[in-house]
């Protein structure tokens, strides 16, 4: 019975917590930049025959 007291107690004198919706809607910026870069290396070979045999590609 004294524990139920206390706790009663406890929360009558604990403060008010109220949560609510903001009035004005949420922005969130994000300043993202995406840099891609590729790379592609070929083999002397393949670039001698590209040379040899423009049409190729």
């Amino acid at each position: 019975m004294r524990v139920l007291l206390i706790v009663i107690a406890a929360a009558a004198l604990s403060g008010c917590i109220q949560l609510r919706a903001p009035d004005k809607p949420i922005e969130i910026n994000l300043n993202v930049t995406i840099k891609q870069e590729i790379v592609i290396r070929l083999e002397k070979d393949v670039q001698d025959l590209i040379k040899k045999n423009p049409a190729i590609f």
